[in-house]
């Protein structure tokens, strides 16, 4: 698949007996994803003038090429193929508008002429056996090391990428057919001695075509990422000898044998259909197989016979750059797509241009790049090209320049220019009325009606939820996290917020959502029946708690599912009465109240749920005192959490009757003397702010609590759960402070030590302020608060003067 080649013309009479005696067919091998090969093969193109043009690619994708013409197709685009059945076995063959192939299409759109597919169908590719494909080696990295090149990427790129001509196609051809002579050779099993002999000589395709390219290496367009294993996504070993990959055995795998025969047979049938000027395009290592007097077909034909089918299905879907470099995992072979891309869009003084561009990246992020860093990258780049011999900078030459003057050799900013120029995010659009699934028609559909827009690069959207156009928005991106396609995330947005109005999501597409759609499709035609019927098949599984249940709920109804609503509901109930676990009840209930205040704001119906809740809550006030005795310090803690998180659910919900039930069942807890201080403790603390206890009944039950009866880690397990998260308390509360200091200062060395761990843990949890703050009041007043001075002592002289003073007084007031 990733023909590392140069591209090649091989023109010549075909006097092949099914096909017209007078016809001419030429080869043109070409580098996947090269510019330089895609301009060279255009100005080829326009010098031949074909009346027929074949492409490598699956041969079940011909009906797909009429949408080339749309004026909504922009590349980087890729075939799609997939097993209806098993959606999840896919592969794509990726382009983009500097592959060869593609402009091989635009050149038969442009000019009427009939463009096929001329490679195994996908129907056949997407079966292949593991052991059909051989040793993957790098063949350009031959032809680089005999031109004294220790980068084939770099020397394709001097050789031909920079210089463009189709006069280049022959001594390509050449190159390759020689290499190809000294090929290991593995014929397919069954395949005679003769036909193997027939085979090898036009059929030496050094390199698996399903192959994924060593780095920088070229790799095709029109190739599944992985055909061995159709998913995206997997890689193999790519060579023999991977620390020198030029000395590496060169093998012919029995794969490429049948690809090859395929495409000659695809050539005698196109000839015979009355062909008279013949273009073939394909990567230049299958370019010697495919040139010259095609031969008899038998041999061909019983290489091919009973080769394994599927069922597929095949449409177009959007790309991206990123997703054709060699480190996305798809195996596409090209490091450089944005480069690549420039390098065929911009014919005029590209490397000053490209450097301009560079510039602004850098400025978009407040660095400080001047036309001047421009005018001395160029003339850096431009002499470095020139001491190499080259005889236009390439990308390496401009990277240099870019480090060194734009950057001042930081590599961070040049990472910069990398990820966003270099590679780039560019993301490619299909027409409306290419064949899809019904649920990607609906997807599409409704992203137009709500104007979310597919990016490859991540934004931020803030959705009011007061707006009719944001909740559709919030409802769909619910829908599809539901489905497994995570288009957007749930994010902390910019502006702070506490209320259930406003929500912040980041929005990255990835191509690799069109196959999860796919596979979403076995639930339904629309989002909304389709996560309707996987949220209820989940939910109707065997031992789904009652916490998966409520999360599920929670779903349904920030996804606006109301047909899975009261199913879901009805399931609940159903489990929460089979549930004994007072512990699921509790991580149950803030999910629910949760909904219950998304439906709020929504304007959704919650009757029902609300019963749900009450019930729920019922069942935990009546286990919950049972359920807090005889737990060991972290069965409390995880419990004391709970806890929490109920009490400030209720709290929220702001229900009298829940309120009153829930403070109850506190109570009863923080009156029982087998509660583990974390929980006790805690539950004090909650009846203290709802004022169901006063100051005075908390400091009695603290003083209890640190009684001689106690060990010092039970007290210090209260005085956590007491105070944890609330260091304030002690900052304005004086006398539960002097209590809690004279605890400490009684407590013995081995007690202290025993006991700092927990206070530790305790008083960390306060912020810095409120640490600071208790400090200073231990500073100003001590642990004890001041003692009352002594009674003074009457004096009966001074009272004396004082009572004829007020005498005196009295006497002339009267």
């Amino acid at each position: 698949m990733s023909e590392q080649t140069g591209e090649t013309r091989t023109a010549s009479a075909v006097p092949d007996p099914a096909s017209n005696a007078d016809a001419v067919t030429r080869v043109f091998g070409i580098r996947h994803h090269g510019p330089g090969s895609a301009r060279s093969l255009r100005q080829a193109l326009e010098e031949f003038r074909p009346d027929a043009i074949l492409i490598e690619g699956p041969a079940d994708a011909d009906p797909l090429v009429g949408f080339v013409a749309a004026d909504t197709m922009a590349p980087p685009v890729a075939l799609l193929a997939y097993v209806p059945d098993s959606p999840a076995r896919a592969a794509f063959w990726p382009f983009a508008v500097f592959s060869p192939e593609w402009q091989a299409m635009r050149y038969g759109v442009d000019h009427a002429v009939p463009v096929r597919f001329c490679d195994l169908p996908a129907a056949n590719v997407m079966v292949a056996d593991e052991d059909t494909h051989g040793d993957r080696t790098d063949p350009l990295a031959a032809l680089a090391s005999a031109a004294g090149y220790d980068d084939a990427e770099r020397w394709w790129d001097a050789v031909v990428e920079s210089v463009p001509d189709s006069a280049a196609f022959d001594a390509i051809t050449e190159a390759m057919a020689s290499l190809r002579e000294d090929a290991i050779l593995h014929a397919p099993t069954g395949a005679s001695d003769q036909e193997t002999a027939g085979s090898a000589p036009r059929s030496p395709s050094t390199r698996p075509d399903d192959a994924p390219p060593p780095a920088g290496a070229p790799s095709t367009a029109s190739e599944p990422a992985d055909s061995s294993s159709p998913a995206p996504g997997s890689g193999s070993p790519l060579a023999a000898d991977p620390e020198n990959p030029a000395l590496a055995p060169l093998v012919v795998d029995r794969h490429t044998l049948r690809r090859e025969a395929y495409m000659r047979q695809v050539m005698r049938q196109t000839l015979k259909d009355g062909a008279k000027r013949l273009a073939v395009v394909c990567g230049a290592w299958h370019a010697p197989a495919l040139a010259g007097a095609l031969g008899p077909a038998a041999p061909d034909a019983r290489l091919l016979k009973g080769l394994p089918k599927t069922k597929t299905a095949l449409t177009w879907v959007p790309w991206t750059h990123s997703r054709l470099a060699a480190g996305s995992g798809y195996g596409a072979g090209v490091t450089s797509p944005g480069w690549y891309h420039h390098l065929f869009t911009e014919t005029e003084r590209p490397v000053a241009r490209w450097l301009t561009k560079v510039a602004g990246v850098l400025r978009a992020h407040d660095l400080p790049v001047s036309s001047a860093h421009i005018i001395e990258s160029v003339r850096l780049a431009d002499t470095l090209a020139a001491l190499r011999g080259r005889p236009l900078a390439g990308l390496s030459e401009v990277t240099e320049a870019v480090r060194s003057v734009m950057c001042g050799g930081d590599e961070i900013m040049l990472r910069l220019v990398i990820d966003e120029l270099v590679v780039g995010e560019t993301l490619g659009g299909v027409p409306e009325d290419t064949p899809t699934v019904p649920l990607a028609a609906d997807l599409r559909a409704r992203s137009k009606t709500l104007r979310l827009k597919q990016e490859a690069l991540a934004r931020t959207v803030d959705l009011d939820l007061r707006k009719e156009r944001d909740v559709e928005r919030s409802h769909l991106l619910h829908r599809l996290r539901l489905l497994g396609i995570d288009w957007g995330t749930p994010t902390v947005g910019e502006v702070r917020n506490t209320g259930t109005f406003r929500e912040t999501w980041t929005l990255r597409w990835e191509p690799e959502f069109e196959v999860r759609i796919v596979e979403a499709a076995v639930w339904g035609t629309t989002l909304r029946t389709a996560a309707e019927a996987k949220i209820l098949d989940t939910a109707s599984r065997d031992g789904v708690s009652v916490t998966e249940l409520a999360d599920a709920l929670e779903t349904a109804l920030l996804a606006d599912l109301g047909g899975a609503t009261d199913g879901l509901i009805t399931r609940l109930e159903a489990a929460a009465a089979l549930d004994h676990d007072v512990t699921h009840l509790l991580g149950a209930l803030p999910k629910l109240t949760r909904t219950l205040r998304y439906g709020d704001v929504r304007g959704t119906d919650t009757k029902a749920l609300a019963h749900v809740a009450d019930g729920l809550l019922v069942r935990i006030c009546a286990g919950l005192p049972g359920a807090v005795t005889g737990l060991d310090t972290d069965a409390a803690e995880a419990l004391r959490a709970q806890i929490d998180a109920a009490h400030t659910a209720i709290s929220t919900r702001d229900d009298d009757h829940a309120t009153t039930e829930w403070l109850a069942t506190l109570q009863r807890i923080a009156d029982r003397d087998d509660v583990h201080g974390a929980i006790g403790g805690r539950a004090v603390r909650l009846l203290c702010d709802a004022e169901r206890i006063d100051d005075a009944d908390s400091a009695r039950r603290l003083a209890a609590a640190l009684s001689i009866g106690n060990t010092p880690a039970a007290k210090a397990a209260w005085i956590d759960g007491f105070l944890g998260g609330r260091g304030l308390l002690l900052v304005h509360d004086r006398e539960l402070l002097r209590r809690i200091d004279d605890w400490l200062r009684e407590l013995t060395e081995d007690q202290f030590v025993a006991t700092l761990p927990l206070l530790r843990r305790t008083f960390g949890s306060f912020e810095s302020g409120e640490r600071r703050a208790i400090g200073q009041a231990l500073r100003d007043t001590g642990s004890t608060p001041p003692t009352p001075t002594g009674a003074t002592a009457i004096d009966p002289a001074r009272g004396q003067l004082a009572l004829r003073a007020a005498t005196a007084i009295l006497g002339a007031a009267g």
